[in-house]
C-alpha cells in the first residue's frame, strides 16, 4: 500500500518579477518556533551564512526587515515577518484537510490500478482530530480508505443515498442532543444503521492567548470591538453554535464576522491566533495547538454511522480493531478536549438516542 502526501506551498512575486526566495517561509517559521536564527539553523539543517542570506534577500524584495536585531539578544520577527509566519499556518490550517482528501482519493487510484487490490472503505466525515488519527491508522494497518471531510450534514446525506460507507458526525451531549437529533433523522434510519463510537470532545470560545478582549462568553461576541469567524454552513460545530445564540438570546446579525465560515476548527484558531479575528467557536485541540485561551460550552459525541451490513464487512470490523484498542485510545486521550474510553463501541440508533423521533429514518 502507498501513502500520498501533499503540502500546500505559496510564493509572493513582485511586480518586477523578483521573486520570493525558496525556503525563506520555512525559515522564518522555524525562527518563530525555535526562537533564534541560529537554533533555527540547527533545526532545518542550513548553515548561518545561507540563512542570513535569504533574509536579506527578503528584505530586499519587500523593503523592510523580516527580523529585529539587537546586540546581545536573540533575533525575533519583525512585525512583517510575523505575518508572513502567520499566513503560512493559515494556509495550512485552512488546505491540510482538502489535500489529505485528495491524498487519499490518489491513494485509491493507485490502489485500485494494481492487481488484487482490496476493496477500499469510503468514510465521508465531519473534520476532527480523532477521525484524522483513524486514517493513519488505517494507513499503518494497510487498510484502503478514500476520507473526504464534510460537514456533518453533508456526510450522513451522503451516506443516506449510498455516496459512502461509513459517515462521521457529531451531537451535543445534553440539552441540544434532542434537537440536533431531529436536524439528521430524515437521513438516518434506525431499523438498517448503527452507530461507532469515536470520541467525545469540548467545543467551545477560542480567544488569543491572555484574553485581550475580556471575552468570558457569548454575549460577548456582539460587542461593537469584537472582530468573530465562524465555521461554514451545513457543519455540525455552526449548527451547535446557533442553538447556543438563541438559547442566550443573542441576535447573529450583532456578530461581526458571523457569515465568514471556516472549514476546519485548525484554519478558525489560525484565524484568531494571526489577529485576524478576536474570537471563533470550535473544539480545544486546536485552541492549545495554537496557543490560544479556549473558554469550553458544550461536549460532544462524534459518531461513525454506517449500515448494519457494512459493520460486517471485513475492513471495516478490522477497523473496529483498531479503534478498540490500547493505541488509538491512548491517541485520542493526548488529543487536547478529546477522550476515547468508548471509542469502537457499537450502539443502536435507539441505544445511543433513547428519545429517537418518531418521524425519523426512511
Amino acid at each position: 500500500m502507498f501513502k500520498v502526501s501533499i503540502k500546500p506551498q505559496w510564493t509572493i512575486k513582485h511586480l518586477d518579477a523578483q521573486l520570493l526566495p525558496k525556503r525563506l517561509i520555512e525559515l522564518l517559521v522555524a525562527i518563530h518556533e525555535h526562537g533564534s536564527i541560529a537554533a533555527a539553523c540547527e533545526a532545518s539543517g542550513a548553515s548561518y551564512r545561507y540563512a542570513w542570506g535569504l533574509l536579506q534577500d527578503g528584505q530586499t524584495l519587500f523593503g523592510a526587515p523580516l527580523v529585529n536585531m539587537a546586540r546581545g539578544k536573540s533575533a525575533t520577527l519583525s512585525p512583517l515577518g510575523e505575518k508572513l509566519v502567520w499566513a503560512d499556518r493559515r494556509i495550512a490550517a485552512r488546505l491540510s484537510p482538502v489535500l489529505d482528501s485528495l491524498a487519499s482519493e490518489l491513494e485509491v487510484e493507485i490502489e485500485r490500478a494494481l492487481s488484487k487490490a482490496p476493496p477500499v472503505m469510503r468514510i465521508h466525515a465531519s473534520h476532527g482530530f480523532a477521525v484524522e488519527a483513524l486514517r493513519g491508522f488505517l494507513m499503518r494497518a494497510q487498510i484502503p480508505v478514500d476520507l473526504k471531510y464534510r460537514g456533518s450534514t453533508e456526510a450522513v446525506a451522503t451516506l443516506a443515498s449510498g455516496g459512502c460507507d461509513i459517515a462521521g458526525f457529531h451531537v451535543p451531549i445534553g440539552e441540544f442532543e434532542a434537537r440536533t437529533v431531529a436536524h439528521y433523522a430524515r437521513w438516518i434510519d434506525p431499523a438498517t444503521q448503527t452507530l461507532i463510537n469515536l470520541a467525545t470532545r469540548r467545543q467551545g470560545l477560542m480567544v488569543a492567548r491572555g484574553n485581550p478582549k475580556k471575552i468570558y462568553g457569548l454575549k460577548d461576541l456582539a460587542r461593537e470591538d469584537m472582530r468573530f469567524v465562524n465555521r461554514q454552513q451545513g457543519s455540525g460545530t455552526r449548527i451547535l453554535f446557533d442553538m447556543l445564540l438563541e438559547q442566550a438570546g443573542i441576535d447573529q446579525a450583532r456578530i461581526h464576522g458571523y457569515d465568514e465560515g471556516e472549514y476546519t476548527h485548525a484554519a478558525v484558531a489560525a484565524y484568531i491566533a494571526s489577529g485576524m479575528a478576536d474570537a471563533g467557536f470550535g473544539i480545544e485541540t486546536p485552541a492549545r495547538q495554537f496557543n490560544l485561551e479556549f473558554l469550553p460550552l458544550q461536549t460532544e459525541r462524534y459518531f461513525l454511522l454506517c449500515k448494519n451490513d457494512t459493520l460486517e464487512q471485513p475492513q471495516v470490523q478490522r477497523m473496529l480493531e483498531i479503534v478498540r484498542g490500547a493505541e488509538y485510545h491512548a491517541a485520542v486521550n493526548a488529543l487536547p478536549g478529546y477522550n476515547g474510553e468508548r471509542a469502537g463501541s457499537v450502539e443502536s440508533i435507539t441505544e445511543a438516542f433513547p428519545d429517537w423521533p418518531s418521524s425519523g429514518g426512511s
